[in-house]
């Protein structure tokens, strides 16, 4: 059983047992940094081996029996809202102990670090990426700890869940604007202030970072870099950011929680398991566009009638289009009580909101077909 400092606040909420927790995390944090070179913080290579660093023990001691045993009988939900607002309060105090170690020499050192030996980095960049780093794990473990309390399986030597991870944890989605993302994080009273920073010359050091650590490194920078501003600014995005990862998080992974919930109790409850995936995926495509909530269920209704019922359609598997006569053709072919399929084309065509003309057309022949039988 591993003690995290979010873990400690749980027991402690004295001021200063979580200046000491966080204090003890910044120091563990300055020996990865001291062992960065100037070369990793430029390729991008210090975010990679963060990533390693930061969840290759932690995800094997960190899964849903660890969170029953400290919080059995409570809600995911109860305990998942608690551990955002830990974090939050956890970056909030370790942006303010990083911002008071910030002097102006900080933003002057980041424009020298392209000159920078491969093998050296400035002190005052030394100092930055210990904030950058300490945010980044906080962030990173939050998500995967959200993740294991929703019991939403990632297998993090998959590379698709790992991006998967890195996506959440840090809100990135397809042509997000870096910016923009930063800047509604932040009250709108310092919004001004930071739009017109944004654009100068500081940045410049960001510029060869792959897109994650550009993204990464670009947000602190904007908190140090403001005259007079730096320490409360720091606090601000720290926390702002880390409730901004945390709620998202929370949003992502409870929804696929309520998906992979509705594939189990369908499958549980099909009485035509091989049927069912036929009226499911032909709801799914009578709209002829694709939700990704509709991709998800089919993945994990495929997934659990596979488990329970042993049960692997290779023809539905192979299909191109599916064909209504097809289906009816199969219903024609099941005798007994067909009134199951009605609830999985219900609960098929609302997972992804509002039920459309197209999908109620065929829930509507479906139930005349069923009635029939």
């Amino acid at each position: 059983m591993i003690e995290t400092p979010m873990d400690a606040a749980d027991t402690e909420t004295d001021d200063d047992a979580d200046r000491k927790a966080v204090e003890e995390e910044r120091a563990e944090l300055k020996a990865f940094v001291k062992g960065l070179s100037a070369d990793d913080i430029k390729s991008g290579n210090w975010f990679t081996k963060l990533m390693a660093q930061a969840m290759s023990s932690y995800t094997t001691k960190v899964d849903w029996r660890y969170f029953q045993e400290r919080y059995q009988g409570v809600p995911a939900d109860a305990i998942v809202d608690q551990r955002i607002k830990m974090a939050a309060r956890y970056a909030a105090l370790e942006g303010g102990l990083s911002a008071g170690a910030y002097t102006a020499a900080v933003v002057a050192t980041l424009g020298s670090l392209g000159g920078a030996s491969a093998a050296t980095v400035p002190a005052a960049v030394a100092t930055m990426m210990v904030d950058v780093a300490f945010v980044t794990r906080l962030q990173l473990r939050l998500a995967y700890d959200i993740a294991v309390l929703y019991r939403v399986p990632l297998d993090l030597a998959d590379p698709d869940d790992m991006w998967k991870l890195i996506r959440v944890a840090f809100t990135i989605k397809g042509g997000e604007v870096v910016r923009e993302g930063v800047i509604k994080a932040v009250p709108a009273v310092m919004r001004p202030v930071i739009k017109r920073f944004y654009p100068k010359t500081v940045l410049s050091a960001a510029k060869g970072l792959p897109v994650v650590g550009k993204h990464l490194l670009q947000r602190n920078v904007i908190k140090i870099g403001i005259p007079l501003v730096g320490v409360p600014l720091a606090v601000v995005l720290n926390r702002y950011t880390t409730l901004l990862a945390g709620r998202h998080a929370q949003a992502v992974f409870r929804n696929e929680a309520r998906v992979i919930e509705i594939a189990e109790n369908l499958s549980k409850q099909s009485r035509h398991p091989q049927l069912m995936l036929w009226v499911a995926w032909l709801v799914i495509r009578a709209n002829r566009k694709i939700a990704d909530d509709e991709a998800l269920l089919m993945r994990h209704l495929v997934q659990k009638v596979r488990e329970r019922h042993q049960v692997v359609d290779e023809q539905l598997a192979h299909l191109v289009d599916i064909d209504p006569t097809e289906v009816w053709r199969r219903m024609d072919a099941e005798p007994g009580d067909l009134s199951d399929l009605l609830d999985v084309a219900d609960r098929v065509a609302t997972v992804d909101g509002d039920v459309n003309a197209r999908e109620k057309a065929v829930i509507s022949e479906l139930r005349d077909r069923c009635c029939r039988v």
